[in-house]
């Protein structure tokens, strides 16, 4: 059979016939005198095999001047990690913060009433971003935003007035007046994703948001004691002298007055505590636990005393919520999540060491609580349980 080769084409046109690479075939074009086992059998040449269309391509693949396929042009897919914050305050300018130096947003949408502070907060956060490591956009928006965000940040809400002597929990009325259009708001969005409130009352908030939107409870969830614990852990450091990070504690319960510690589950280097007291009378013995239990609880009071508002515990503490979400890490941290069963609770709202990944709250953990301690517990629930059904008569 003769076959004449032309100048190859620089785009492949031959039917996808699929070989297996480096599979011998019986060429027309060449032979051989070898005998034993195969002859007659040998990988065609470049040219024959393009003469013979034997190519494992789709067509239009492009191919070099030996009948190879080049390499073609990919573009890699990227999801961006798109974040609306509601609210441009104090916290939610902090939140935004955090999130970016920390290189965990790659967009950031911030939403207010007031349009001009939020157009004021985005331009400051993203001049900032010239010097941090990672590019981010942040910029005001609107609800029309949320559609393609993957988390909604809820920092809508006042403050608690201490001049008044209002506690979180007095500020449940006005938060939920200001919630009502938001969620709203929220509900024609096509948002979808996972909703981290910090606005308080925490936990009821979070539970009045998740009944209100009928999310999946595993998708909206609070920061709520998170930044107890972190104020516990520092108290308990300035206690002891040992780092912080070498202390494993929660507070749990509330984000607020009722809160309660499991002085039980607190370890030091991985030993507990209660073994370190026995140990150590002389030193570890003398540790006021309640002293300590209060000083956590008040850190934030004695912050919104001194300056007017908290910012850079909270920031830094929904920070780390976030990256155990964008990043998948199945971390363990004190969320304010929907109990049902665990705990002994039902349908309340309330902060517990939880599983965190990118479904949300993957999985509570379960502590071996002392009576003592569990009757603590349900008292902070009833105490949440309680408020959260007055949200829902306002």
């Amino acid at each position: 059979m003769d076959i004449a080769i032309t100048a190859m084409p620089t785009v492949c046109s031959a039917p996808p016939i699929c070989c297996p690479p480096r599979q011998e075939f019986r060429s027309p074009l060449q032979g051989t005198d070898r005998a034993g086992p195969g002859a007659g059998f040998l990988m065609p040449d470049a040219e024959s095999l393009w003469a013979l269309r034997v190519f494992c391509c789709p067509p239009g693949r492009q191919v070099d001047h030996t009948g190879r396929h080049m390499k073609e042009e990919t573009h890699m897919q990227v999801d961006r990690r798109k974040i609306i914050i509601i609210g441009a305050g104090h916290v939610g300018s902090h939140a935004g913060y955090a999130l970016i130096s920390q290189g965990l947003a790659d967009e950031i949408v911030y939403i207010d009433v007031d349009r001009k502070k939020a157009e004021a907060q985005a331009m400051d956060l993203f001049d900032s971003t010239v010097y941090l490591p990672r590019r981010a956009i942040v910029r005001a928006g609107d609800y029309s935003d949320a559609r393609d965000a993957q988390l909604l940040i809820m920092a809508a809400g006042p403050l608690a007035d201490m001049s008044k002597g209002e506690t979180r929990m007095d500020t449940l009325g006005v938060t939920v007046a200001i919630l009502k259009p938001i969620l709203e708001q929220i509900r024609t969005s096509g948002f979808s994703g996972i909703i981290l409130s910090i606005s308080n009352p925490a936990d009821v908030v979070a539970h009045y948001i998740q009944n209100q939107l009928d999310w999946p409870p595993q998708k909206v969830f609070s920061t709520s004691t998170t930044l107890d614990s972190a104020r516990l852990r520092r108290a308990l450091a300035q206690a002891t002298g040992v780092d912080q990070k070498s202390i494993c504690a929660y507070a749990l319960g509330e984000h607020g007055e009722s809160q309660m510690v499991p002085w039980s589950a607190v370890t030091i280097a991985g030993k507990p505590l209660s073994q370190l007291r026995r140990e150590r009378p002389d030193t570890y013995g003398k540790l006021d636990l309640d002293a300590i239990a209060a000083d956590g609880r008040a850190g934030g009071w004695t912050i919104l005393g001194g300056k007017g508002s908290t910012e850079f515990g909270i920031g830094a503490s929904i920070a780390e919520v976030v990256r155990a979400v964008f990043g998948d890490e199945n971390r363990v941290l004190p969320v304010s999540t929907l109990l049902n069963g665990p705990y002994g609770q039902k349908d309340v709202y309330a902060s517990v060491p939880a599983i965190l990944n990118r479904d949300g709250v993957a999985e509570v953990i379960q502590l071996d609580l002392t009576p003592e301690e569990q009757a603590q517990f349900d008292a902070s629930c009833r105490v949440m349980d309680e408020n959260y059904r007055l949200a829902l008569a306002m």
